[in-house]
């Protein structure tokens, strides 16, 4: 076994660990190498990629309009900045089948990462959702990649059932874990329900799903130690982390043609701080 997978093997099963702990995992979303040694350096025990950040820093709408080459490169990039475990979000695996899939799961852990979420939403299709069924195909690719390779990534399965506001409210939370279900089934190892912060919700799902649960947390939203007590395993950020940076671009920018001054860049990270952060050896 070459140093690359030993390697990842130690990452991935550190990073499924972390979904066990006392307390659950928090991750703060990253889209680019500085952004990710940030976070690597606030105390992240693992680094989680946001596909709008990483679309968005490389001039692309969100939404399935990603380059997979272009998405790998840059997770690569984010892999090789920080030494604690690295998940991507691979949106529906940078591809529209199993197949394409399974090439996409090649090139994540050729960037090096042991963690990938993959989501069920169809962005240009005739319904908010790809069909379980096959999604649970896609997934199924994406868990044979791994294992061929002798890799254990930690495979996400989001559902976008709320976020999205998919078909009557009262049975979304049973059309939620029947997915879930069929996830699971085909090989994920835990599910991702953005769009729900409530605890009734979130408890529910916790109680009935057999697998680590994620959600997405944000102002107004509980605690991650809330969280914990509800049954989560695991909260992130999303994409709010780079929409929190962009506001400052764009705060600092309106600031400076509408009076010249520049008081929105008072809590600018230093320049030899992010210089020592990104300085190798």
């Amino acid at each position: 076994m070459d140093h690359h997978v030993n390697s990842l093997l130690a990452k991935a099963q550190t990073f499924r660990s972390l979904h066990h702990g006392p307390s659950p995992l928090a991750l703060a979303n990253a889209w680019d190498a500085a952004s990710a040694r940030l976070v690597e350096d606030a105390g992240a025990l693992a680094v989680a990629t946001t596909s709008a950040g990483v679309a968005w820093g490389l001039g692309v709408e969100d939404g399935g309009r990603l380059d997979a080459d272009q998405g790998l490169a840059l997770l690569a990039r984010v892999v090789a900045a920080v030494r604690v475990p690295v998940t991507a979000d691979i949106e529906s695996g940078y591809a529209d089948s199993p197949d394409g899939v399974a090439k996409t799961m090649e090139g994540v852990l050729a960037a090096g990462a042991v963690g990938v979420n993959i989501e069920d939403a169809l962005h240009d299709g005739p319904v908010p959702l790809r069909a379980a069924s096959e999604q649970a195909e896609f997934l199924a690719a994406a868990r044979a990649a791994a294992d061929s390779a002798g890799v254990p990534v930690f495979v996400n399965a989001r559902i976008d059932t709320y976020l999205r506001s998919v078909g009557d409210p009262a049975t979304r939370l049973r059309e939620t874990l029947d997915r879930a279900a069929a996830y699971v089934a085909a090989g994920a190892d835990g599910i991702f329900v953005p769009g729900v912060t409530d605890s009734g919700t979130v408890s529910a799902l916790a109680a009935e799903l057999t697998v680590p649960l994620n959600v997405l947390a944000g102002p107004g939203a509980p605690s991650v130690a809330e969280f914990g007590k509800l049954g989560v395993a695991r909260v992130s950020l999303g994409s709010a982390v780079a929409e929190a940076a962009y506001a400052v671009a764009r705060r600092s920018a309106r600031e400076l043609f509408a009076t010249g001054t520049y008081g929105a860049l008072t809590e600018a990270v230093g320049y030899g701080e992010l210089n020592a952060l990104l300085r190798r050896g």
